[in-house]
């Protein structure tokens, strides 16, 4: 339940995170704005020795100010993430004062494929909706003209959940009233199960 304010709807969100992970659970957040990946990441970044992230967005998301564009900033300066991957950002989409920070603090651009070694720490992914071509996902708040396919994005999503150290996992940035036909809440949830489908085969071939 969202607060009147955004850092109690924050602790909120650590605090619920970090529940499921002292239960041994493996947390899965949708949402809603992107930076609940912050509060979200944050309870593991807590109770993890080394923790490196990948997402998917064509955003960095390195933004100083509170709100949607700033999780992975947060991440890094308060939470001491050691390496973030992003994988198919919109170099029209970001500055160059976001891009110089992002790759002076450990940040790596599309290094990384779902089948690629990938940094031995402990991890989460999350992927920004707004990653995939408006064409398969309209309902976004900040639409893609030239975005990544929606079978390369379940790629990853399944990457994710057969990866062994991979610790939790997220789906932000849907827009339901820019949503035409509710496209992309099903392209959404079809990431989903490409993540289940992944952790249902862990251990295995």
């Amino acid at each position: 339940q969202p607060a009147a304010e955004l850092a109690d709807t924050h602790h909120r969100v650590t605090e619920a995170a970090g529940a499921l992970l002292d239960g041994g659970l493996l947390p899965v957040a949708i949402g809603g704005g992107h930076d609940l990946t912050f509060p979200f990441v944050r309870a593991l970044a807590s109770r993890a020795e080394a923790l490196s992230g990948i997402y998917l967005d064509a955003h960095l998301d390195v933004r100083d100010a509170a709100g949607s564009g700033m999780p992975f900033r947060r991440l890094i300066e308060d939470c001491g993430i050691r390496r973030l991957d992003v994988i198919g950002l919109d170099p029209f989409a970001n500055s160059a004062e976001h891009t110089e920070w992002f790759l002076g603090h450990g940040g790596r651009i599309d290094e990384l494929t779902p089948d690629a070694d990938w940094p031995a720490d402990d991890l989460f992914m999350s992927i920004d909706l707004d990653a995939i071509d408006a064409a398969h996902a309209p309902g976004v708040s900040a639409r893609n003209p030239c975005g990544m396919s929606p079978a390369v994005a379940a790629s990853w999503a399944e990457a994710a959940g057969r990866c062994e150290r991979l610790r939790c996992f997220d789906i932000m940035e849907l827009c339901p009233p820019n949503d035409e036909s509710g496209r992309t809440a099903r392209l959404g949830a079809h990431l989903f199960l490409a993540f289940l489908r992944g952790f249902a085969r862990r251990g295995g071939a």
